[in-house]
């Protein structure tokens, strides 16, 4: 059985998503999937929308084989429940797979299950949790993380993401596939959610580290590594990289990896310049490198865009 936890002002599309690609993942494998939600106190509860789930009483962990914890506006009185916490710890405690999405991170957080692990949350609450839960090795760019049995998803529709991988480890490679078109998803997103953050304004970058990436953005054609940055910055790297992800929500090597691929992007599709002289002077150097970046955060080639500029320009 599966467990969706919810709480008052939770994020509805958190804990709707799982459960759709369960029911639709369940139907293909002709083994539907028993699904429960479940909050500390049951009956309606109202999510940020204001629309209501009806929700059970949490009850034996022993019943589930999967616990998914939504997120939302409501968090972080959720993750000071005492009741919600033992419940998420037993259930840990049983070996059950566990997961959160978006925020919801932050009961798992509470609950010291993600201490030592890698992790993920929404990267507008990058900050705040790292303040918060130093123990957690957290990866801000993943759209989802495994550790173990503990799982965590990036922002709301990465629950998602999330589901469908948990459904292709259920039901196989071909379930998954299924599921993914059945819902007209891509089977496997490309990128991280960095490309969905604040960080892709760079164009005028603001913030604590907001002259460093003006700086980096005007020399993409040198080596710019975190050692580099760090000692611009007047910080050692250590302290530089945290304070970075802090303020930015992503990791110093991934922002300059965003810049080069901005500054790419906008050369390939407006002018006919050699891929090869484009990866030189962005800093790729190899157009193959360039090429495998491309792919990660578009889901296409450098030479897919141009072409797909082009006819955008040719049509009336």
């Amino acid at each position: 059985m599966i467990g969706i936890l919810i709480f008052p002002d939770f994020q509805l599309l958190d804990a709707a998503g799982p459960i759709s690609v369960f029911e639709i993942a369940g139907r293909f494998a002709k083994a539907p999937v028993p699904i429960k939600v479940i909050a500390a106190k049951p009956g309606p509860v109202r999510s940020s929308a204001g629309v209501e789930m009806l929700a059970r009483k949490f009850g034996a962990p022993s019943a589930l084989t999967t616990l998914i914890i939504a997120g939302g506006e409501g968090v972080d009185a959720a993750a000071a429940s005492k009741c919600t916490l033992q419940f998420v710890r037993a259930v840990a405690k049983r070996g059950v797979r566990v997961a959160s999405v978006c925020s919801g991170a932050f009961i798992l957080a509470e609950t010291g299950l993600l201490d030592g692990k890698r992790a993920t949350t929404h990267w507008r609450r990058t900050r705040q949790f790292l303040a918060a839960y130093p123990k957690v090795k957290l990866e801000p760019d993943q759209i989802f993380v495994r550790d173990g049995n503990i799982w965590s998803s990036a922002g709301i529709s990465a629950g998602i993401d999330l589901a469908l991988a948990m459904a292709g480890e259920d039901f196989g490679e071909e379930v998954v596939q299924k599921t993914a078109r059945q819902l007209v998803l891509y089977h496997r997103r490309s990128g991280g959610q960095s490309q969905f953050s604040s960080l892709l304004e760079l164009k005028a970058p603001t913030g604590r580290f907001g002259a460093l990436l003006t700086w980096a953005r005007e020399h993409l054609d040198q080596k710019l590594t975190v050692e580099d940055l760090a000692e611009r910055a007047g910080m050692s790297s250590r302290h530089f990289t945290r304070a970075f992800i802090a303020e930015t929500g992503t990791t110093p090597s991934k922002a300059i990896e965003r810049l080069r691929i901005e500054v790419a992007r906008s050369r390939v599709q407006s002018s006919s310049e050699a891929i090869e002289r484009v990866a030189e002077v962005t800093g790729f150097r190899d157009p193959e490198r360039m090429r495998r970046a491309f792919i990660r955060a578009f889901g296409q080639p450098p030479q897919s865009l141009r072409r797909a500029a082009k006819e955008n320009m040719l049509q009336p």
